[in-house]
C-alpha cells in the first residue's frame, strides 16, 4: 500500500509516520488537557492516512468499572459504550496489548459499530504510572490494512503524547 504525504508524493508507510509523529508533538508542545491530545490526535492521524475509515480514541470509565466510553474521533457515529469483556477494543482494554486485526468479522465477540469496517488496530493508553486511560482505535474499510509497522509507530506515539499524562 503507498501513502501520499501532504505534498502528494509518495512515501514510504514509517516515513510517514515519522513526519506526523514530529507534526503531531510539534502542536501538542505544551499541551496538557488529554481531550485536546486526543482529539489532536485523532484528527492528524485521520488526515494523514487515507487508509484510516476511523480514528479515536475510547477512554475508561472512571464510573464503570471495566467499561470504555467514546472519545475524541473523527469518523462515522462510533459505539457509545465497550465493556472490557467484548470486541477489539475491550481486549486491548483487557490485556493491556496492542490488537492487530486483519478481519474483524473473524474476530470473536466484534462489535459491528459500523458494518464497513474490515480491518482495525487497537493501541493501549497508559498514563505515567502504566494505569491504562484509554485505547487507540483505528478502523479500515479493506482487510489487513493495518501490519507491524503501524503498531510500531501508534504504539510509539501513544506513549510519547501520554506519558507525562
Amino acid at each position: 500500500m503507498s501513502y501520499i504525504a501532504r505534498d502528494d508524493r509518495p512515501a514510504d508507510k514509517a516515513e510517514r509516520y515519522a513526519e506526523v509523529e514530529a507534526e503531531i508533538l510539534a502542536v501538542l508542545d505544551g499541551e496538557t488537557n488529554l481531550t485536546a491530545k486526543m482529539a489532536t490526535v485523532s484528527s492528524m492521524l485521520s488526515d494523514a492516512f487515507p487508509a484510516f475509515f476511523w480514528t479515536g480514541f475510547y477512554v475508561v470509565d472512571p464510573l464503570k468499572e471495566n467499561e470504555l466510553v467514546v472519545g475524541p474521533y473523527q469518523g462515522t457515529l462510533g459505539c457509545l459504550r465497550i465493556p472490557f469483556s467484548r470486541g477489539v477494543c475491550g481486549a486491548a482494554a483487557r490485556e493491556g496489548k496492542t490488537q492487530l486485526v486483519e478481519d474483524v468479522h473473524a474476530f470473536p465477540g466484534h462489535i459491528a459499530c459500523d458494518s464497513r469496517s474490515e480491518s482495525e488496530i487497537v493501541v493501549p493508553v497508559f498514563d505515567a504510572n502504566r494505569k491504562l486511560i484509554a485505547v487507540l482505535d483505528v478502523d479500515a474499510t479493506e482487510k489487513a490494512a493495518f501490519d507491524t509497522i503501524d503498531q510500531q509507530w501508534l504504539e510509539r506515539l501513544m506513549a510519547r503524547v501520554f506519558a507525562d499524562t
